[in-house]
């Protein structure tokens, strides 16, 4: 039940992106769309954690940071919640949000410079929601704060050659009998092109399949994958027309269906740049260097530069992937498959490693960080995308003897979202 509107002072940020008021009694009002230092009529709408949820009635004294959001679907989706906040205080902001995280690890007093942000409509990934309907396909991302996906028209943070898919996909899926009510397509923009993998809700038909074949001809879509929606299982190549490959400081990959790939090009080269900047000094030719986490080898092929790299992998295809691509460029890599939340690395293991480099999920690596932490390597370079699983393993870190932040580079990849990530060197004296 909504409560009577009030006059309430906003004043900070939440994590997820909206602002933060005090209520009479000091608790907290979460409210959407507000900015720190505004004066604004709000209404509780409910309970929210350790608060109450609000929305904005009105705005009584704007922040001299506001500014208008470029996007129609503002409000609606719910991919994008701070576009009403000029770039410089927000990218501050970002950073602040690193920062805070190793202060409550135990770190305090990490200086942080704001975020570096990738600009917009430079996205080369997405994942698009789709549900068939009486009024036809809709195709887009999911509307804010709810399960359901709106018909997307526009999107200023995804590349225009995902963005121009749309139209055509609706089109396409409209006659595909595999779609019953529900699906996906996620799209990665690789430099052979978009790299289609659909998951629907029924099996494919051959009509299925020859109506795809024609879509990727026709939409230059060198490869498209199928899976059954909601289900693991490997992806199988439903069509394709021509080669994909993915350039890594300068190794082509053949990523399998739906890889992850850092989400900007910009982003990808920021994090780079922060990981070989925590290496510090030029190593030794036959410096070891052990990478968590490795992925396709977005980190690999770069950090095989300055040593010798031993990648650990969870998932197959991708360690497959990145081996045939070292293989094929003569990189210094070996890549391994392990599960590193079920075995992390020993400390025997580690030992004699000039570095460890790990880009875990967003869950973090809770387990990995608590060897790293008694193990003899003199520095760790961890890349964060979440804040609060960084402030959890890093306090594994501030626990032991003798570790200290060297240097933090904050990246900003996820434009206007609440999201952001951080490139952070840890050494031990």
């Amino acid at each position: 039940m909504t409560a009577p509107a009030a006059e309430l002072t906003i004043r900070g940020m939440g994590a997820a992106g909206d602002g933060v008021a005090a209520l009479p009694d000091g608790s907290p009002a979460f409210i959407p769309f507000t900015l720190p230092g505004e004066t604004v009529q709000a209404s509780i709408t409910g309970r929210r954690g350790d608060g109450s949820a609000a929305m904005v009635d009105a705005i009584l004294s704007a922040s001299p940071d506001r500014v208008e959001p470029p996007c129609p679907h503002f409000g609606t989706c719910g991919g994008c919640a701070l576009q009403h906040w000029a770039m410089p205080p927000q990218a501050a902001w970002k950073a602040g949000r690193v920062a805070e995280a190793l202060a409550r690890a135990g770190f305090p007093g990490v200086d942080v410079p704001p975020a570096l942000t990738s600009p917009p409509n430079s996205r080369r990934r997405a994942d698009f929601a789709l549900r068939r309907t009486a009024g036809g396909i809709v195709v887009g991302f999911h509307a804010r704060g709810a399960a359901e996906p709106f018909d997307m028209a526009v999107c200023y943070v995804i590349h225009p050659r995902l963005l121009g898919l749309v139209a055509p996909l609706r089109a396409m899926l409209a006659g595909l009998t595999a779609l019953k009510r529900v699906g996906s397509a996620m799209v990665n923009l690789l430099d052979t092109g978009p790299d289609l993998l659909l998951r629907t809700d029924a099996p494919l038909s051959a009509a299925d399949r020859a109506r795809l074949a024609d879509f990727g001809v026709a939409q230059e879509i060198p490869r498209i994958a199928w899976a059954p929606e909601g289900r693991g299982g490997e992806a199988e190549i439903a069509a394709g027309s021509g080669p994909v490959s993915v350039v890594l400081s300068g190794a082509s990959v053949v990523p399998p269906p739906g890889a992850f790939l850092q989400a900007t090009p910009q982003g990808e080269a920021a994090i780079i740049d922060g990981v070989l900047g925590g290496l510090g000094k030029r190593l030794p030719a036959k410096a070891r260097i052990i990478e968590l986490h490795a992925g396709l080898g977005t980190l690999s092929f770069a950090l095989s530069a300055r040593g010798r790299v031993e990648a650990y992998e969870s998932s197959a295809p991708a360690v497959t992937a990145l081996q045939a691509a070292a293989g094929r460029a003569g990189a210094r890599i070996r890549a391994t498959r392990r599960d590193l939340a079920r075995q992390p690395l020993l400390p025997a293991e580690l030992n004699g490693a000039a570095a460890v480099v790990l880009d875990p999920p967003f869950a973090g690596a809770v387990e990995q960080v608590g060897v790293l932490a008694r193990a003899a390597v003199p520095r760790v370079i961890y890349v964060s995308c979440n804040p609060a699983a960084l402030a959890r393993d890093a306090a594994l870190l501030a626990r032991a003897p003798g570790w200290r932040v060297e240097r933090v580079v904050a990246v900003d990849q996820f434009l206007w979202s609440s999201q952001v990530e951080a490139v952070v060197t840890f050494l031990r004296a």
